[in-house]
């Protein structure tokens, strides 16, 4: 019961420990502070990956959608010479309009989520190719790059993105009624239904958030590179499913915490920057994160196996 509820935090400050015994530069206040920061694009991919995966389904488009914003990016601001302000609302609705139309999809038409959002996948991923000529674009704006570069007394931009998105993901995942609704739908859909829960505009709205926070992100992830890509967020779904899954949510719907998503976020990017400490090649890295999905799925399994 205990592991159950706080293994997550246990698992944490254990690998946190082992890392800082073995390298202590790991526990330089620089380093956590690194840490967070580069973490913070997937701790937003992985809130809207959260809420549709509660809904019991899943967002697969989310890594395309980040090329999209990119290269709207560079079209908006570089070649067309728009305000920077208004670039980044326009980018960022284009992906908030392709998350509602997986959402749209996925709800009324009853269509397999992991079907729908791997061919929006494909879709988004080509008009961002197609958008971009497959060339990148340098983004050399010192205003543009200050969305990522620029600091807080003494905190970087994008840990403070982070922390006001967990704030309000903890608001409205376990304080507002869509929150409940959301819970309701991935637990029980005939229940929700009965309880007159409009499982339509749930879902929809779950796959438009998803869509919101990809878009931001890839806002984020262009100021960081200062450059528009088309070729960028490549696999960045799989980091999502696994911050959620280290996190908490379950597969079978209906379980979440936006503090376990943000956790399983940490453990993902400390895994990473404890694995460069160590100089252990990207390859095993892969490998370890696609064990670690399946060992969370599997204890998940295990934990509702053991409720019901």
């Amino acid at each position: 019961m205990f592991m159950g509820k706080y293994g997550i935090g246990v698992i944490l400050i254990f690998m946190i420990l082992v890392i800082g015994v073995m390298k202590p530069r790991f526990l330089y206040p620089s380093n956590i502070l690194n840490v967070l920061t580069q973490i913070s694009v997937n701790c937003l991919i992985a809130y809207g990956m959260c809420l549709c995966i509660t809904t019991g389904g899943i967002d697969l488009s989310v890594g395309p959608q980040l090329a999209l914003v990119s290269v709207l990016l560079g079209q908006f601001i570089v070649v067309r010479g728009m305000n920077i302000g208004l670039s980044v609302v326009l980018a960022v609705l284009a992906a908030t309009v392709f998350g509602f139309v997986n959402g749209f999809l996925v709800a009324k038409f009853d269509m397999a989520a992991f079907v729908v959002t791997l061919a929006t996948q494909l879709v988004i991923r080509s008009i961002a190719q197609i958008i971009s000529d497959g060339q990148g674009m340098s983004m050399a704006s010192p205003a543009f790059k200050n969305i990522y570069s620029c600091t807080l007394a003494g905190i970087p931009y994008p840990i403070i993105y982070m922390v006001v998105a967990s704030i309000i993901m903890y608001i409205v995942m376990h304080w507002t009624k869509f929150g409940r609704y959301v819970f309701a739908v991935g637990g029980n859909v005939n229940a929700a239904i009965a309880s007159g829960v409009n499982v339509f505009w749930t879902k929809t709205l779950c796959y438009t958030i998803s869509g919101l926070l990809a878009g931001i992100a890839g806002v984020i992830f262009t100021s960081k590179t200062g450059s528009a890509q088309s070729n960028i967020g490549v696999a960045y779904e799989t980091d999502a499913v696994a911050a959620c899954v280290l996190g908490g949510t379950s597969f079978a719907g209906g379980i979440a915490t936006a503090p376990g998503v943000l956790l399983g976020a940490v453990i993902i990017g400390c895994i990473y920057n404890g694995m460069n400490f160590l100089n252990i090649g990207s390859y095993y890295q892969y490998m370890t994160k696609g064990i670690i999905i399946i060992l969370a799925v599997l204890l998940d399994m295990v934990i509702n196996k053991k409720n019901r």
